[in-house]
């Protein structure tokens, strides 16, 4: 009899944890909105009304006529509008919050919810700059929570074919070259609203102009491709190739990237006369381009010459931000190492765009270690 009691003692609470953890990967996961300026945010809005996976517990935006324009559009009760974050959390009590505010925002944002113990995820990039970077370091650590950056292009299948040809499968032999061509015709040009407009055009609440609107991809893919290497040195240009539009931030960024046995070429704009983002990785023996998210041509070799491709999507819980979330905070989902959404990714994407600012502005070429001596 002592013997059945001393197997529950020991065995119950395990199986009684593992209910509890099953019973909590199948609820939806309660996440906050903070901020609607970003035109990002139609993202959450779509989300939120499908797949189950997620609730919407509130949205935090001061701007109520922008808020509530957005609220009706996707269905959604003025109910759930708060005018502040702290009354947004008092009232939901959210697991985690998905920040579609300036970029400039973030750090606040982290601020506030990170001791709360409340998991973030913002859109790309993570900070304005290295300063701000460093503080939400030290607080999603400190308080244990995830910090996750989204960007579009994680969630595309031919990112991950590609990695896959490139390292699973070695079809192209050892990294040579990367270049990177991301943009589009401009902000205002494509029509981005004017709540969107007003901080992205602004050079302390973006962070710059297409140098961190667009840069960050290239570096954030190009840190995963590199598996966390960092680059032995970065050169950076910077235009205003459309001053009358965008007086006060470059409009036009390229990025070098030197690393001991590679370079990595990120052309960066808002004057491309078409939406863009695009991969180019040439290998010592072959080549992946990247044309969008499906679409590929692969070379193993020249000889037998290149071939088109169609990536397939990523499996199911890895194809959204929103998803991926859910999986880490209800189900303890490890991130692999300088994964794409990833803290330990971003930390150095933003050293990078840190380093590509200060290039610019002196005009010449700067040593990594001389910038990050401790990296």
């Amino acid at each position: 009899m002592k013997t059945v009691f001393a197997f529950l003692f020991i065995v119950l609470p395990f199986v009684m944890s593992r209910s509890q953890e099953s019973s909590s990967s199948q609820e939806p996961l309660k996440i906050g909105v903070v901020g609607m300026t970003h035109g990002h945010v139609n993202q959450v809005l779509r989300r939120g009304k499908t797949g189950g996976d997620i609730e919407i517990v509130g949205f935090v935006e001061p701007n109520r006529d922008l808020a509530e324009r957005l609220i009706k559009q996707y269905g959604y009760s003025n109910d759930l509008l708060y005018s502040t974050l702290e009354e947004m959390i008092s009232a939901t009590q959210p697991e985690a919050v998905s920040a579609f505010n300036s970029t400039f925002e973030h750090l606040e944002t982290v601020r506030y919810c990170a001791p709360k113990g409340i998991h973030i995820m913002v859109e790309k990039p993570l900070a304005v700059n290295w300063e701000h970077t460093k503080e939400m370091i030290e607080l999603a650590k400190k308080h244990q929570v995830q910090l996750l950056t989204n960007y579009e292009t994680s969630w595309y299948g031919s990112n991950a074919k590609a990695y896959e040809l490139i390292h699973a499968e070695e079809k192209i032999g050892p990294i040579k070259r990367i270049v990177f061509h991301t943009g589009h015709p401009g902000p205002i040009e494509i029509g981005c609203n004017i709540e969107f407009l007003d901080w992205l055009t602004d050079p302390v609440l973006n962070g710059g102009g297409a140098l961190t609107d667009f840069g960050c991809y290239g570096a954030n893919l190009t840190t995963w491709l590199m598996k966390g290497e960092a680059p032995v040195s970065v050169t950076c240009i910077t235009q205003q190739l459309k001053p009358e539009k965008y007086p006060k931030v470059d409009d036009d960024a390229t990025i070098i990237l030197k690393y001991p046995d590679a370079e990595v070429i990120i052309q960066a704009s808002w004057n491309w006369p078409h939406n863009v983002k695009d991969m180019e990785v040439y290998g010592t023996t072959g080549y992946v381009f990247c044309n969008n998210g499906t679409q590929m041509k692969v070379m193993e070799n020249e000889k037998e010459g290149s071939k088109e491709m169609e990536a397939k999507p990523l499996p199911s819980g890895h194809d959204d931000p929103f998803a991926l979330l859910k999986k880490i905070v209800h189900e303890n989902y490890e991130l692999d190492a300088f994964d794409l959404t990833s803290l330990e990714n971003n930390t150095i994407v933003m050293k990078i765009l840190d380093a590509a600012r200060q290039s610019a502005e002196q005009n010449r070429t700067l040593l990594w270690k001389e910038l990050y001596p401790t990296n």
